[in-house]
């Protein structure tokens, strides 16, 4: 099953973490290259912790400035690079209650933004709509207030810390977090 919502950033469009077809259709409706992989979005440290190695600095990290905009690149689980071939997996819980009670409920989701590959977010829920509502299984519309901004990305695997895209969390308040530990 793939559905879009939205989240605090921009609508994202998902499936759960093992569902392989709904990851392939994924891939197949955004036509996006199999080589660059989804984030995973959770609702809980705890479903972070179930498909993720989460050191000490990724769970200061969590507890600073998630829910939020900041998307942690943790080592996978055995049972998710075993399942899906991800050996490092983006982590982030979205700062929203909808996105939020939808996660609770399926688990661990494989998301990403609702455009064609290479081309700009939709974040408009009637665009979405008229573009998507024939290809995938649900579409959640929201009161609540997006940024419109897309997370911070951080790499976060042997302790080591790497900014691939800076969003409203910075490296300087990154290093703060982690200097306060």
């Amino acid at each position: 099953m793939v559905i879009i919502f939205p989240t605090d950033t921009v609508y994202g469009i998902g499936t759960k973490i093992f569902d392989i077809d709904g990851i392939n259709k994924i891939y197949d409706i955004k036509k996006r290259p199999k080589d660059k992989p989804l984030a995973c979005l959770c609702s809980s440290l705890e479903q972070i912790k179930s498909i993720a190695v989460v050191t000490k600095k990724a769970e200061a990290l969590i507890k600073k400035f998630l829910p939020g905009a900041l998307t942690l690149i943790l080592e996978s689980k055995e049972e998710v690079y075993n399942k899906i071939g991800y050996k490092t997996i983006g982590v982030r819980i979205p700062n929203c209650k909808l996105a939020l009670d939808i996660l609770s409920e399926n688990g661990p989701m494989l998301t990403t933004s609702v455009n064609e590959s290479g081309f700009k977010p939709i974040n408009e829920y009637e665009l979405i709509v008229k573009d998507y509502e024939n290809v995938v299984d649900k579409i959640y519309e929201s009161n609540e207030k997006s940024s419109n901004l897309s997370s911070t990305v951080v790499l976060l695997t042997n302790d080591d810390i790497k900014i691939l895209r800076e969003g409203e969390i910075t490296l300087s308040m990154i290093n703060d977090c982690l200097n306060n530990m």
